[in-house]
């Protein structure tokens, strides 16, 4: 009977030297904190914190009386869901984002507000909202980096009492209805064809000028024919079995003005017949002068010679210098007006 009571007493004995082991290895294993390289430790002692955030390293703290939270100083990357917003020139819209932020105050993470990154998320949510509602479309497309500048600043603003910074804020997406995305494209298209209608309208501007300035450099002949020699030289280096000579259309105007009876080629030949006639006439005049003035020399030669037969031989004198004045008149001519000599 002692025995067996010796033996119960050895088993207890040993069950409460196992329980005493288990409670030391719980208190050191709840007094010994390891925290990393990326982390910081708010330590509550007694419900009161203890200085700044411990760490990173191993700490030691006191069973039952301190307790430590760990708070992640790393960049978190939240993204934002869509929010439904409609802009300020009625637009409805559909908006979301990513907000990039970390702790930068740990104690203030931990008392200040309970989960700080919910909080970020909801304060994220509404200012997107707010702000979007503000901007017309056309900025909410186009001018993407000062909103993201004013969402990140508006945003710091309320998150810097709980010892977060938000480092960046970017607008992802912007959804817009169907029948706003075909008015935009139909904007866009009739955009890009007066574009095009512009720059081939300045194409044909520049080319005019050219052309004007080169037609002025090919009125010299010289010019001309060398630009003649330079399409002949190009026209030689291909194997082409068509050969086109450019003649400059001066040299068939004559020929053009003759035979189609144009009124260029009839005034021109009106012209020169003018020219001839008129020279023709001047010819005629000088001839008779020149023998009239020539018959009078003699007429007067023979009066001092015999004046008693003056008056015949001055008649027959004047009547071969007529005679003489009419034969030298051109055929289909007037002859002209006798002059006094």
């Amino acid at each position: 009977m002692s025995l067996s009571l010796i033996q119960v007493a050895g088993f207890g004995s040993i069950i409460v030297l196992f329980a005493a082991v288990l409670f030391v290895i719980f208190l050191v294993a709840s007094a010994v904190r390891i925290v990393n390289e990326y982390e910081r430790g708010v330590i509550f002692r007694l419900g009161r914190v203890q200085g700044t955030a411990k760490g990173p390293g191993l700490f030691f703290l006191i069973p039952i009386v301190d307790r430590m939270v760990k708070i992640d100083l790393r960049t978190v990357t939240m993204d934002v869901p869509p929010q439904d917003l409609i802009t300020r020139d009625n637009v409805p819209a559909r908006v979301n984002a990513v907000v990039y932020f970390r702790v930068i105050d740990p104690n203030k993470s931990v008392i200040e507000v309970e989960n700080h990154v919910l909080a970020t998320s909801q304060i994220s949510q509404t200012t997107l909202r707010s702000v979007l509602g503000q901007k017309d479309l056309d900025d909410l497309l186009t001018d993407r980096e000062s909103i993201n500048e004013e969402l990140q600043s508006i945003i710091d603003l309320q998150t810097d009492p709980w010892g977060v910074k938000v480092s960046v804020v970017e607008v992802k997406d912007v959804e817009i209805p169907q029948g706003m995305q075909r008015s935009m494209a139909g904007q866009a298209q009739a955009e890009r064809e007066r574009r095009a209608k512009i720059i081939s309208a300045e194409g044909e501007y520049q080319a005019s000028q050219r052309l004007h300035d080169a037609a002025e450099r090919l009125e010299s002949p010289t010019a001309l024919q060398l630009r003649l020699f330079q399409t002949l030289t190009e026209i030689s280096s291909e194997q082409s079995s068509t050969v086109i000579l450019p003649v400059p259309m001066d040299l068939f105007r004559p020929y053009l003005g003759g035979s189609n009876g144009s009124s260029d080629g009839r005034a021109r030949q009106a012209r020169a017949e003018g020219r001839s006639s008129r020279e023709e006439e001047g010819e005629a005049e000088r001839l008779y002068e020149e023998t009239v003035g020539q018959a009078s020399s003699e007429q007067q030669a023979l009066r001092d010679l015999d004046p008693e037969g003056t008056n015949g031989r001055a008649a027959r004198s004047t009547e071969d210098a007529t005679k003489l004045g009419e034969e030298q008149v051109p055929p289909g001519e007037e002859p002209p007006r006798t002059g006094s000599s």
